[in-house]
């Protein structure tokens, strides 16, 4: 039996919901089958031998799609970088995920949100360690802080898990400060871990609703600010041509 085929097999026994499920011959469909499963499975251990068998297929998943390294990559000013991209490719200190508040990834299976890519490539130990701390916190995350938890799977080192701003309707000043607010919990967690590196998406600006050209003022603004007193490298990571055109726009002109 191979990776995948052992791996859904196992998704499939946890559950008591899933009588008549076939595994598809498809590879492709496979995946799609496991991402599935791993996306609505609850933060709970998994057994040793499922956890190997996850990391040699996520790493290989991962290695097949090309790893790109900060050290490859060409500063737009000092200390930041621009780059276009799947996060979860990227090999560098910290990647940041647009959390919500539950904090344990998205459950909508195969949703092409971060939040459900993040936890998918990094494996179901993401979950599972974000479900530890919301337990040990005992609440919802509040809106512009961070957390910090392993990469497991992933190229960096760390992810950092932030909550940022709902914007439905008129955009407010307390909207702004909340993502400012999620940008520098992000950037003082890093530098408390001793991260060199961190890799911000565009947070806040998918469902969550907040005008993208007013949320890379905000990020740009506040990550010069941030590195004023602290070093630390710094990407942008877009995935729009859209946001890229926004953010070539702000960054180089101080």
């Amino acid at each position: 039996m191979n990776k995948i085929d052992f791996l859904i097999n196992y998704l499939l026994s946890e559950r008591n919901d899933v009588d008549g499920i076939d595994i598809p011959e498809n590879e492709e469909d496979k995946f799609r089958l496991y991402r599935s499963l791993v996306n609505i499975r609850p933060a709970v251990k998994a057994g040793d031998d499922f956890l190997q068998a996850e990391d040699e297929y996520l790493t290989e998943l991962t290695e097949s799609k090309g790893i790109t390294d900060i050290a490859d990559l060409t500063p737009v000013e000092e200390g930041i970088y621009l780059w276009q991209g799947d996060i979860t490719t990227l090999r560098c200190g910290a990647i940041v995920n647009a959390a919500n508040s539950g904090m344990t990834g998205c459950w909508q299976p195969c949703h092409s949100c971060i939040d459900n890519c993040i936890h998918t490539f990094a494996g179901v130990r993401l979950r599972y360690k974000c479900g530890q701390i919301m337990e040990a916190q005992g609440q919802a995350e509040p809106t512009g802080k961070a957390k910090i938890t392993p990469a497991y799977n992933l190229p960096c080192d760390y992810v950092i898990h932030t909550v940022g701003p709902i914007v439905q309707g008129r955009l407010t000043g307390e909207h702004c400060r909340l993502l400012e607010s999620s940008y520098k919990s992000c950037l003082e967690i890093a530098v408390q871990n001793n991260v060199q590196s961190i890799a911000f998406c565009c947070i806040s600006t998918g469902v969550f609703g907040f005008p993208q050209d007013k949320a890379a003022e905000i990020a740009v603004r506040t990550v010069r600010e941030f590195r004023k007193s602290m070093d630390i490298q710094v990407i942008f990571n877009i995935f729009t041509e859209y946001d890229h055109e926004i953010y070539k726009r702000l960054l180089g002109k101080n």
